[in-house]
C-alpha cells in the first residue's frame, strides 16, 4: 500500500505543468488566446477512432517512405523528406490563413477533397484578429 497519500498520487498521474502552457505574465492561462479549458479533453480522446485519424497522415507518409526505399533506395525518401522540411516552412503571416498548397501536392493531398475544404471556410474564421498584435506576439515583443 502506498503510503504517501491521494495529492500525491493525483500529483504524479496528471502532470501539472502542462496545464499552464499558454499562461501569461502572471501565471494565469490567456483564454482569449487559447480557448476555454477542458481537462477531460486534454487527458483523454473523445472517441478511439480519434487517435488513428490524428495519427493517419503520419502512418501514411511513414508506409509511403518505407515502400520508396524499398524500392528507390534510401536517397529517394531522405529527399521527399528535406522538400517536406522545407515546404513546411514557408507559412503567411500569422493574422492570415495558410493553405500550405505547396505541402498538399507534395503529399498527394491536392486533389482529394475532405470535410475541411467545405466546412474551412476562411470568411467564416474566427481566428481574423489585429495583426499587428497578432505579429509581436509571434515575435515574443508580447
Amino acid at each position: 500500500m502506498n503510503s504517501r497519500g491521494l495529492k500525491a498520487q493525483l500529483k504524479d498521474s496528471v502532470p501539472i505543468e502542462d496545464f499552464g502552457l499558454n499562461a501569461g505574465p502572471y501565471g494565469v492561462r490567456d483564454t482569449l488566446r487559447g480557448g476555454f479549458s477542458n481537462v477531460k479533453s486534454e487527458l483523454l480522446p473523445n472517441h478511439p477512432l480519434e487517435v488513428s485519424e490524428i495519427n493517419f497522415q503520419l502512418n501514411k507518409n511513414q508506409m509511403n517512405f518505407a515502400t520508396l526505399r524499398n524500392i528507390q533506395g534510401l536517397s529517394a525518401p531522405l529527399k521527399l523528406q528535406m522538400e517536406y522540411k522545407a515546404v513546411k516552412q514557408v507559412q503567411r503571416l500569422p493574422f492570415l490563413i495558410s493553405s500550405n498548397i505547396a505541402l498538399e501536392t507534395l503529399q498527394g493531398n491536392d486533389e482529394c477533397l475532405g470535410f475541411e475544404d467545405i466546412l474551412n471556410d476562411p470568411t467564416q474564421s474566427e481566428v481574423m484578429g489585429e495583426p499587428h498584435l497578432m505579429m509581436e506576439y509571434k515575435l515574443g515583443l508580447l
